[in-house]
């Protein structure tokens, strides 16, 4: 989230004019590459790359107006065509970048297809060391999930992992599965090593790393954009915790958030933090497709420009109320539908006096 997550031009209803035409068919001819190799070359030489790369006929590519490379999530940038068609076929091809910048498989997508499809962990896997290898570990995990890109294992046991939130979600859910076997095998007295030595202090390790709640109630792990939009806006949340009486806990890691759900009432009453989280599950997962998301940047500007982006956000969004604001020290974050975050941007623009991209 980072998933980092992806900068849009968001599609609009057509309008009469041209330039209102154009812009609202900017998204159409753009394409979200996501996959690129970090830290191999500079930016400025990336940039070029990518441009050449699909303006190449074998690749399907064409005119290439735009090339928007770094953005504020790593490894994607944003690929506007002149045409329209240019921008379909290309995204029906597998892509791989010139070798000279390392093995880079690239993924294409539309750019309104997905909104959060890139994500960014730290995974601290220390809590394994008394129990298995961390290194067989790590295998396991890049067997499991071969779409995920995993950084080299740091001596302390912390690894980076980089992928779709989807991907990153089934990789948590296989760590507490992990960890839920060796809490099985250490009540039962069998140590994964042999060695019984170290199984109290191992058990105790491996408890702190799960919320009392997740072994008592329900969990569900969120995109955390997708998961402020539900608590703050939606209505959603608030309303269904209270119908149902369930209490939850939320821990927010970057880009994704863990919700954990627990009955309020005694045991002899029906499963409520179950049933609650089917509920949420499917709420968010319609929320991930319907929502989308506008990053202004604030590093790197001068503070009267700063100053005037965040007023001008301030000031829109106390009109567009469906509109999710988080304000940050590098940047702001709006979340909506398409056509609240296409308005929103457009306000703002005109607030600051910028050209809408």
């Amino acid at each position: 989230m980072n998933l980092i997550y992806l900068k849009r031009i968001l599609l609009f209803l057509l309008q009469a004019s041209v330039l209102k035409v154009r812009e609202s068919k900017a998204s159409e001819r753009t394409i979200v590459v996501a996959g690129l190799p970090v830290g191999f070359v500079n930016d400025q030489l990336l940039t070029t790359l990518l441009k050449i790369h699909f303006q190449d006929t074998e690749n399907k590519g064409g005119v290439v107006e735009d090339v928007m490379y770094p953005t504020r999530t790593k490894g994607v940038a944003y690929v506007t065509f002149k045409e329209k068609e240019v921008a379909e076929n290309v995204v029906r091809k597998k892509h791989c970048l010139a070798e000279k910048v390392g093995p880079a498989q690239l993924t294409v997508s539309h750019f309104g297809e997905k909104v959060f499809s890139s994500v960014h962990a730290v995974l601290d896997l220390s809590v394994f060391r008394s129990q298995v290898r961390l290194e067989n570990v790590v295998m396991d995990l890049k067997r499991e999930i071969s779409t995920l890109g995993f950084s080299p294992l740091g001596a302390n046991g912390r690894i980076s992992v980089q992928g779709s939130f989807l991907a990153i979600k089934k990789l948590k859910e296989l760590l507490l599965l992990k960890v839920s076997s060796l809490l099985e095998k250490n009540r039962s007295g069998q140590s994964p090593r042999g060695s019984m030595q170290r199984s109290s202090h191992s058990l105790k390790s491996l408890r702190s790393s799960i919320p009392e709640t997740l072994r008592s109630g329900e969990s569900l792990v969120l995109d955390t954009d997708v998961f402020l939009y539900l608590k703050n806006k939606s209505g959603f949340y608030e309303s269904t915790l209270k119908k149902f009486h369930v209490q939850c806990q939320e821990r927010v890691d970057g880009d994704i958030t863990t919700v954990c759900i627990k009955n309020v009432q005694d045991r002899s009453q029906p499963n409520k933090a179950k049933q609650v989280k089917e509920l949420i599950e499917k709420y968010s997962h319609a929320l991930s497709f319907e929502l989308r998301k506008e990053t202004f940047i604030l590093e790197g500007k001068e503070h009267r420009e700063k100053r005037n982006i965040k007023l001008a956000c301030e000031q829109v969004s106390s009109r567009c109320l469906q509109v999710l604001v988080n304000f940050y020290e590098t940047h702001i974050d709006v979340i909506g539908s398409s056509s609240d975050i296409y308005l929103f941007k457009k306000e703002v623009m005109k607030l600051t006096r910028q050209k809408v991209r």
